[in-house]
């Protein structure tokens, strides 16, 4: 904090003048529709409010500030703990972390404003005016303070100088009476220079009312011996030069009228062709905020958002085709520059020659039909939870579509379909979804592997911006979590799951063992829900098994012998206030594709390679 000081006196001093004192706090601002609430170290001292990315980033200098003379403060009329500041055109979205520190906020920034000097007799005395900073910086100037004053035009500058000329003139005529006067004494002066003294006197006093006290320099003598000159003549010369002098400013002066004239005539025009390109400027700016894509908050994913289900629906779907765009540029480049990469070896089983892949060992323990194996090895806190689910997955996943499950196919594409069940709770969509499909040339375990295996996920997945591994609570079992990418005007969503990878022998020799790979919301402690991003929840399950059509004669089983059946069912709770339409036509365009996707992804990356059992 820094201290105010004052060059008055201490009585002078007001206790509110510690406003002036720098105060900074944390607070969120909105920074664009990509990025949307960042935390921001907010600084105010005086009337200035800046802003810096942090607090440790002071010493570089703040990103941006604003003056509060004129700012005006509007806290939010739905969201307790936001407010604006506004000053013109540019606005600040802030916001706090509680309702009682918004209104901290706002009470001080308004006293600050108020306490600001503005408009008042002080801040008057601080800053000069106009005309004095400009008449100290041109100290050359010749140009006088009464030339600015309003009204004060070269016209009524010319007919001053005409009435100067007049006076002169008056003068001169003046001048030369009393000098013919002169003449006229001196030749009398010869028959009666007992006047001399009198004469005298007139002359240094004629003198003195015009204005010069020549008697300073002249003596009586030397104004008698003068008396011959041709003073009429001399006259006559001062005249005609004094009216030659003021014809030329009288000239100069048409001149400079002409040139004011023809300046006005011009900047006339200017200020008409910016008053139309601020007339255009303010209506193309009003129709951009009528449209979704301006950046405020207010037109972002919420209950209160000012933007309708079509315009959202219409946002999200350009901002999808421009993700796709992107994405088969950046596939057309990875497969022009494609590496082979190795496989990790089989550690779970083998080729079979049986028309389905079967068990080679019995049977050693049972979960309702169904064998865990490496279960016992698989123990960590998540375990019950785990097995839980992976049972679940196993009984109710794979179940037929049909009965009275209401469930709606969506998308059929060849061997691939969709189905939904329409599903919300409290306003939230939270649809279940399945898919069927069948990939030829790959094995189950070698879709769970790139499926679950974080190495190969940036590969695949389009969607994400960030992941990382939080924990590793097993050779199969780990905590991700992972933020995917913005879509504006919906909000930026992230997920904390634990995944883990099974294979689930089956208790029938003539059906295939299944690859299960299973993905479920949980918490922990290093990862909390942060204000930027809306948690979703999720439970999602790729299930996959693989069919094999033994070759002919005692040929080696190919990539051509191999079908992978897969089943694929998730629960996402996505949070937030996305319209439900949005979200299920969403969900009905990016499903599909994120099958057809991974699919043709890892008949790529297989192909070529040891088969994986």
């Amino acid at each position: 904090m820094s201290d105010f000081s004052s060059s008055g006196s201490d009585e002078d001093l007001d206790p509110e003048l510690e406003l002036l004192d720098e105060l900074g706090g944390k607070l969120s601002k909105w920074t664009n529709y990509i990025h949307g609430w960042q935390d921001r170290w907010i600084v105010l001292k005086g009337n200035i409010l800046s802003y810096y990315r942090s607090a440790d980033e002071k010493e570089y200098g703040c990103r941006g500030s604003i003056c509060l003379s004129k700012a005006v403060i509007t806290p939010h009329e739905f969201d307790e703990c936001r407010f604006d500041i506004s000053v013109n055109d540019s606005i600040w979205y802030l916001r706090a972390e509680h309702p009682l520190l918004r209104q901290q906020w706002i009470d001080t920034v308004e006293l600050h404003k108020a306490e600001s000097g503005y408009g008042s007799e002080s801040s008057l005395r601080r800053h000069g005016s106009l005309l004095s900073l400009t008449s100290a910086a041109s100290g050359l100037s010749t140009t006088s303070a009464s030339s600015f004053k309003k009204g004060y035009s070269l016209q009524e500058k010319l007919a001053e100088m005409e009435t100067f000329r007049d006076i002169l003139c008056r003068q001169v005529d003046t001048l030369q009476k009393y000098f013919d006067n002169c003449a006229d004494i001196d030749s009398k002066d010869e028959l009666h220079r007992d006047k001399g003294e009198e004469i005298e006197f007139c002359y240094i006093t004629v003198l003195s009312d015009c204005g010069t006290n020549f008697a300073s320099v002249f003596s009586v003598d030397s104004l008698k011996g003068s008396l011959g000159i041709d003073f009429k003549g001399e006259a006559i010369t001062f005249k005609a030069t004094t009216a030659g002098i003021l014809s030329t400013l009288s000239h100069c002066i048409d001149i400079l009228v002409k040139r004011e004239e023809s300046w006005q005539r011009r900047l006339d025009k200017e200020i008409e062709r910016r008053r139309r390109a601020e007339d255009a400027y303010k209506a193309a700016l009003t129709e951009l905020k009528k449209k979704p894509h301006y950046g405020g908050p207010d037109y972002e994913e919420g209950p209160n958002s000012l933007i309708n289900e079509e315009e959202f629906f219409d946002a999200v779907e350009a901002a999808l085709d421009k993700h796709d765009q992107i994405e088969e540029q950046s596939h057309a480049e990875r497969s022009r520059a494609s590496r082979q990469i190795s496989l990790p070896p089989d550690t779970y089983s083998s080729i079979s020659p049986p028309k389905y892949l079967t068990k080679p060992h019995s049977q050693t323990s049972s979960l309702s039909s169904v064998d865990l194996i490496s279960a016992s090895d698989d123990v960590h806190r998540f375990s019950a939870q785990v097995e839980e689910m992976v049972q679940s997955h196993m009984t109710y996943s794979l179940q037929d579509v049909g009965g009275d499950a209401n469930w709606q196919l969506l998308v059929e594409e060849g061997d691939m379909k969709v189905y939904r069940r329409e599903v919300e709770e409290n306003g939230i969509v939270l649809d279940p979804l399945k898919a069927t499909h069948a990939v030829k040339g790959v094995t189950g375990h070698e879709v769970c592997h790139y499926f679950w295996d974080t190495a190969f996920r940036n590969d695949w997945e389009t969607t994400i911006e960030s992941f990382q591994v939080v924990e590793t609570l097993s050779d199969k079992a780990v905590i991700i979590h992972q933020t995917h990418k913005r879509v504006w005007p919906a909000s930026q969503r992230d997920v904390l799951y634990v995944s883990v990878i099974r294979k689930i022998l089956s208790t029938n020799e003539n059906d295939p063992d299944t690859w299960l790979v299973c993905n479920f919301s949980v918490d922990h402690d290093s990862y909390p829900p942060s204000a930027r991003c809306i948690r979703a929840k999720i439970n999602v399950a790729m299930i996959c098994q693989t069919l094999i059509s033994p070759p002919e004669g005692d040929k080696e089983i190919t990539r051509d012998n191999i079908l992978c059946k897969i089943t694929y069912v998730a629960n996402v709770n996505p949070g937030g206030w996305a319209p439900a339409s949005v979200l299920r036509a969403i969900a009905k365009r990016e499903y599909p594709k994120f099958l057809k996707r991974f699919t043709s992804y890892v008949q790529e990356k297989s192909s070529g390679e040891a088969i994986l059992f």
